[in-house]
């Protein structure tokens, strides 16, 4: 028999890295943009993606968060992870979504840990002498060598039933146990529940309405791979500070020095390409107006010489807008009206829920601030305002003198010609509120 050789063309094999995918991301207004990545793509870079195509500030704070809405449950996509690999848990029909959005909160306990881990829910098997400070904490979870728990109660759904039932909860690196004998921590009475080497950690967005939880701080378990509520280990807490206490120790266990890296690696850019920064801290008041000038120490007339210097230059900007045709009283109320709407932090028609839920979305960490419409009194605008995890709102009253209108939040004490000066003043003056504004609420449409 005779054989011919036969030339055969093989298909070029595309790298993995080189193959590009699809996906889909929703902003907070819920609109949306479909982009082609690679394959490889974490939610770091795609966040990277978004705040170039949006012209976004890039303060760290933007967040890749997975959400799967037949469940009602959502969390933080970690910067590293890769996205392909989310995606890859997900049912054919569970029509889950990736949101692009600020949490000011992702990694704001390896600033201030000790508000993250309330005391009394923390215990470290080493012995440590006195209270720990920051970075000790920090390290405790970031060490392998030692054994950080965290301790307390928790309402836990039973399985097969709607009741939910209170229990005594340890976490440790080896997983999430509950006693099932008062507050005992022995081996004998711990019985366990989850680990997180293929576990997530979930906040629940509906605990009380989809779950029927006793209190809306819910969060859950749920196994990388499962897309059914029966899998969920479903868990709630009393207050914020608990939730919030539990889900970053479980992310802290699962993820370790990984988060750290995470947290450290925008810095270390900037460090590469160093800009120049200043501190508020460095910022001091200093009086021009005798032949010499002098630093003003004490704290009140620095804080009437600002507010004094404000109103001057706005009364020199409505003067110079007067003088080219225009009445000066209601040109200026149009521009004040005019500033504020351009503002990204302003949210014109938000109830006080809404508003409320918009913070939490974005990280419920001091100083997260928005203004809004007042709902009751229409003349009026409402500050609402993130402190020690729970958000205050704060009427700001129009007052008007010698047929001039200015904005306070004190009465009139402290007075500002518009909302802009108001919020500039308040960002580095604490006033009468319970910190200074740090971080506004933003929408961006994708």
């Amino acid at each position: 028999m005779n054989f011919r050789a036969r030339r055969v063309t093989l298909p070029a094999i595309t790298p993995l890295c080189l193959q590009k995918r699809v996906i889909k991301v929703y902003s907070e207004d819920n609109t949306s943009r479909a982009v082609e990545v690679p394959s490889d793509i974490t939610a770091r870079d795609i966040c990277q993606l978004f705040i170039l195509k949006n012209h976004c500030v890039d303060d760290h704070s933007w967040t890749l968060f997975e959400q799967i809405p037949h469940l009602s449950i959502e969390r933080t996509i970690e910067d590293h992870e890769s996205v392909m690999e989310v995606q890859s848990g997900w049912g054919m029909d569970s029509h889950c979504c990736l949101y692009f959005r600020k949490n000011y909160a992702k990694y704001e306990f390896f600033k201030k840990p000790l508000d993250f881990f309330p005391e009394h829910m923390v215990s470290i098997s080493s012995e440590t002498n006195g209270i720990m400070n920051h970075s000790q904490l920090i390290q405790t979870f970031l060490s392998s060598s030692s054994c950080p728990e965290i301790h307390g109660f928790l309402h836990a759904k039973e399985h097969g039933r709607k009741s939910w039932k209170k229990f005594y909860f340890v976490l440790r690196r080896s997983g999430l146990y509950f006693s099932n004998k008062g507050t005992s921590k022995e081996p004998r009475h711990l019985q366990f529940i989850a680990e997180f080497s293929d576990s997530d950690v979930y906040t629940l967005l509906s605990a009380k309405k989809v779950y029927g939880a006793p209190t809306d701080y819910g969060f859950c378990v749920k196994a990388s791979k499962s897309s059914s509520a029966r899998d969920l280990k479903l868990l709630c807490a009393d207050d914020e500070q608990t939730r919030t206490c539990w889900v970053t120790a479980m992310r802290l266990f699962k993820y370790g020095m990984q988060l750290y890296q995470n947290f450290i690696q925008p810095y270390q850019k900037q460090k590469s390409s160093p800009m120049r920064s200043i501190s508020e801290n460095s910022l001091v008041a200093i009086d021009f107006s005798g032949h010499k000038t002098r630093v003003i120490e004490n704290p009140s007339e620095a804080l009437s010489v600002a507010v004094e210097e404000g109103l001057s230059w706005r009364r020199k900007s409505c003067h110079r807008l007067s003088s080219h045709g225009s009445p000066s009283a209601s040109q200026s109320s149009m521009s004040s009206i005019a500033i504020h709407m351009a503002q990204p932090w302003f949210h014109s028609k938000l109830s006080r829920e809404e508003a409320q839920k918009l913070i939490t979305q974005q990280g419920l960490v001091d100083g997260v601030f928005l203004v809004r419409d007042s709902q009751s009194n229409p003349r009026t605008f409402v500050l609402s305002l993130c402190h020690t995890q729970k958000i205050k709102h704060f009427q700001i009253v129009p007052v008007e003198e010698n047929s001039e209108l200015f904005y306070s939040l004190d009465d009139g004490h402290t007075r500002f010609s518009d909302l802009l000066q108001l919020v500039e003043f308040y960002q580095l003056n604490r006033g009468i509120l319970p910190c200074k504004l740090k971080h506004h609420c933003a929408r961006i449409s994708l």
